[in-house]
Parts: C-alpha cells; structure tokens; sequence
C-alpha cells in the first residue's frame, strides 16, 4: 500500500480541522507550522521545498497573458501554448 501525503501551506496548520482527518484518513501531512504555534511539528522539508518550486514556476506560467486567461478554443492548443512558455521560463 502507498502512503499518500498531502503538502500545503502554513495556513493550512490547523489541528483539528486539517491534520486530524489526514492522520485519520491514512495521509501524511506536509505542513509547516506558524510561527506561533506552541508545539512546532515535523515536516519533510525537501518534500517542502520542492512545492515551492512548482508553485514558483506555476506563477512565472501565469504572467503569459494568453496562459492565464485561456485564449485558446481548444484543449490541445492550449497544452502546446503551454509548452512554449514553459520552454521560454526553463530557457531563461
């Protein structure tokens, strides 16, 4: 069986209504506590670090105008406009 983990962000960092159910329901939560939490928890920060990244590029993605408001009719033609600017970030 596959453990399946959940990564958010520290707004998500609420016992009772996020962590809980996860824990119930199997998941692992990759959570960062706030700041003013009294008992900081554990988190995979590598796993972190890497949905930062993704968030990242997926803001760099939605400065192309045509990407952001979704210009084109179709769903393939869409997929290859976003190839292009993902080719022009990765390039730059």
């Amino acid at each position: 069986m596959r453990q399946e983990i959940v990564i958010a962000d520290k707004a998500y960092d609420a016992e009772e209504r996020v962590i809980t159910p996860l824990v119930r329901a199997g998941k692992t939560a990759v959570i960062p506590s706030k700041s003013n939490r009294k008992e900081p928890r554990d988190y995979d920060k590598e796993l972190y670090k890497a949905r930062h990244l993704i968030e990242n590029f997926f803001a760099k993605l939605k400065q192309y105008r045509a990407i952001a408001t979704r210009y084109d009719k179709t769903a393939r033609i869409f997929l290859s406009a976003i190839y292009l600017a993902a080719s022009v970030i990765w390039l730059n």
